[in-house]
């Protein structure tokens, strides 16, 4: 991060006060001003001198002067500069590891989601802010029973068994009304020639399927495509959970009506925090996108922090959290990172 204007460096000193101003915005939420940073920062400074200092951080493009205050400001470039350079770690306490670690645990025993809701609730709890934890990825999963049956409506249940032993309803919108015998047909045709194939497969291979023979295509083999294509469509059924958003309202930065509508308008309908998150899903460890690094509007004043989880070597999902530019991120990020490692173990188990 260098100086536009000099091309250096902030010197030990000026880190050392740009690192107290940081904190101190954090904790208070106020513009910091000179008397304040020279009881703080520990260094014997009259405030005159960091005055000075303060002018050099401005410049630097790491702290503003807001036009109510004396006081100063972190702005999106010094919180980067400060979480790259100047954060020192809090990690998440022994009580707290346990208790995150036993609730994630007791949900081993259920299913998949009550792992994820249970990790989106603990991430909002512990930092305050909004958790969110995508749904795993089935990229492995095998199909090891399918069956649909007509509800009302033109509308089908499909009740799907995994190599897991997982079992998913799922209804979906049918075209046209179709009868218990063609669902029937339908069900029976996937179980005898897909079952114990990958689910991420399938619809590939029935379209091959299709393909080899479409001039002799009978009723049974378009109703088995149009029922595997939208029973089996993992695309469509990852999501996100997410738990605290109304912890946003906390925050005075983030308090605007207008702004707070556009977020949970962001969050319902999911796919621009999808397309976030999925920046996040090869990555190395934890990334955090802060202000208009997000490259989302209706982000601009938050940041968000993620990190994959693994299940064995396989990346199969990411969670994270949203607040604004504003939060504690030496005690942020180590729990999003530990989360992130028990939720893969829970998940395996």
């Amino acid at each position: 991060m260098v100086n536009e204007i000099t091309g250096k460096l902030p010197d030990e000193r000026a880190q050392h006060i740009l690192r107290t101003l940081v904190q101190q915005f954090i904790r208070d939420g106020q513009p910091v001003g000179s008397r304040t940073l020279s009881k703080a920062s520990g260094l014997r400074l009259s405030p005159a001198t960091i005055r000075n200092v303060m002018a050099d951080l401005e410049d630097f493009g790491f702290i503003a002067s807001p036009h109510t205050s004396a006081g100063r400001i972190p702005t999106p470039k010094g919180y980067r500069f400060f979480v790259d350079t100047l954060v020192k770690y809090s990690p998440l306490d022994d009580q707290a590891l346990s208790d995150l670690q036993l609730q994630l645990t007791e949900q081993q025993q259920r299913d998949k989601r009550a792992v994820v809701e249970t990790a989106s609730a603990a991430l909002s709890t512990l930092t305050s802010l909004a958790g969110l934890v995508t749904l795993p990825k089935q990229s492995h999963v095998t199909l090891r029973q399918i069956e649909f049956l007509p509800i009302s409506d033109r509308r089908v249940l499909t009740i799907l068994v995994t190599s897991e032993s997982e079992v998913q309803n799922r209804i979906l919108s049918m075209d046209r009304e179709y009868s218990h015998e063609e669902l029937q047909r339908a069900a029976n045709y996937l179980n005898d020639n897909f079952a114990g194939k990958e689910i991420a497969d399938i619809r590939r291979l029935v379209l091959e399927q299709l393909e080899k023979t479409q001039q002799t295509m009978n009723q049974l083999m378009i109703d088995t495509i149009t029922f595997a294509q939208r029973a089996l469509d993992t695309e469509s059924h990852s999501g996100f959970v997410m738990k605290g958003e109304t912890m946003l309202m906390n925050y005075d930065e983030l308090a605007d009506v207008q702004q707070l509508r556009k977020l949970f308008d962001a969050f319902s309908q999911q796919r621009e925090i999808l397309g976030l998150l999925d920046r996040s899903i090869a990555a190395d460890g934890v990334q955090i996108f802060i202000g208009e690094e997000s490259g989302y509007q209706m982000l601009d004043n938050c940041s968000v922090v993620t990190a994959p989880y693994k299940v064995g070597d396989d990346v199969v999902g990411v969670l994270g959290v949203i607040g604004p530019t504003r939060m504690a991120y030496e005690r942020v990020i180590p729990i999003v990172d530990i989360t992130a490692k028990l939720v893969g173990a829970a998940l395996k188990s």
